[in-house]
C-alpha cells in the first residue's frame, strides 16, 4: 500500500478498494477531527448534516475522510456490493475522489439487539445503514503530533472480498476466534504502519464482535501495548458482511466532537 496525496483533503490516504481506503493520516498543519452522532442519521440525511457541518466549520467537502455506518443487520457479499456502489455514488458526487480512487476510511458494523431496544425502528429507517460519525481535516497550529483514522477490518486478506477467503470462516472456537483476532491485528499493524504511525499514537481502539472477549484480551492487550492505558472499546456488533465474526478499527486524534 503507498501513502497517497489527498490534494485539496489536506490528508494522505492508504488506498483499499473500490468502497473505502484503508487508511487516513493528516498533513503536517492539519489534524483530523472525530465527530460522534448523538443519534445516528438516516444516510441521506447524514450527508446533508455533514455538508452543513463542513460548510459552517470552512472546511471544503473533499475535508471528509472517515465515515462511520451502522447497518440493521450483516449483508451478505453481494448485498454488501451493491450498497456500497450507492454510497460511492455520492462521494463522488462530492468530488472527494484522487484519479478514480476511494479516499474515505470506513467502519460499518451491524449492532446487535438494537431492534428490540426503544426507538429502534426510527435509528434503522428503512432497514437501511446509518451514519454513525465522520472525521475531516482542518488547519491546526499544535499539529505536532499526526492524527490519524484506520478503517475497521475484519479477518479477510487486505484487498479481498470473497467468502472464501475468511479466515478460520465458520470456526467460532476459541482457537478460531484467537486465529482471527491475530490476522486483524496484523492488518491494523500494516495499516498504522502504512500511515506513518504506531501503536503509542493510537487513543481509541475499537473492537467489534458478538462473541466474549475473554479468550482474546491477552493478545490484543500484549498488541496494542501503552495505548491499552484508553482501554478498548468492545461493541456488541456483528462486521458488515455474513460469516465475518471478528473486526477492529483504530484512530488516533487530538479532538472529539459530538453532534446532536
Amino acid at each position: 500500500m503507498a501513502l497517497t496525496d489527498h490534494p485539496a483533503g489536506d490528508y494522505q490516504f492508504l488506498p483499499g478498494i473500490a468502497p473505502y481506503s484503508c487508511g487516513v493520516v493528516c498533513r503536517p498543519g492539519f489534524e483530523i477531527v472525530h465527530v460522534t452522532f448523538q443519534r445516528p442519521l438516516k444516510l441521506s440525511d447524514g450527508f446533508e448534516k455533514v455538508a452543513h457541518f463542513l460548510q459552517k466549520a470552512g472546511r471544503p467537502r473533499t475535508a471528509l475522510c472517515a465515515m462511520t455506518l451502522r447497518s440493521p443487520q450483516p449483508f451478505s457479499f453481494e448485498g454488501f456490493a451493491e450498497f456500497n456502489v450507492r454510497y460511492a455514488e455520492v462521494l463522488k458526487s462530492w468530488g472527494v475522489f484522487v484519479d478514480g480512487v476511494n479516499p474515505i476510511a470506513r467502519t460499518n458494523v451491524a449492532p446487535v439487539g438494537l431492534h428490540a431496544s426503544p426507538g429502534a425502528s426510527a435509528v434503522f429507517d428503512h432497514h437501511s445503514p446509518v451514519l454513525y460519525g465522520f472525521a475531516f481535516s482542518r488547519p491546526c497550529t499544535d499539529g505536532q503530533r499526526p492524527t490519524f483514522v484506520v478503517a475497521g477490518a475484519g479477518e479477510l486478506p487486505e484487498g479481498i472480498l470473497s467468502r472464501d477467503q475468511i479466515v478460520a470462516r465458520g470456526n467460532t472456537s476459541d482457537d478460531g476466534l484467537i486465529t482471527k483476532t491475530q490476522f486483524v491485528l496484523d492488518l491494523m499493524d500494516a495499516r498504522l504502519h502504512g500511515l506513518g504511525v504506531d501503536w503509542p499514537l493510537v487513543n481509541k481502539v475499537n473492537v467489534y464482535t458478538v462473541h466474549p472477549l475473554t479468550p482474546l484480551l491477552s493478545i490484543l492487550q500484549a498488541r496494542v501495548g501503552s495505548a491499552g492505558v484508553h482501554g478498548i472499546s468492545w461493541h456488541h456488533s456483528r462486521p458488515p458482511i455474513e460469516e465475518i465474526e471478528f473486526e477492529m478499527d483504530l484512530r488516533g486524534t487530538q479532538c472529539e466532537l459530538i453532534c446532536d
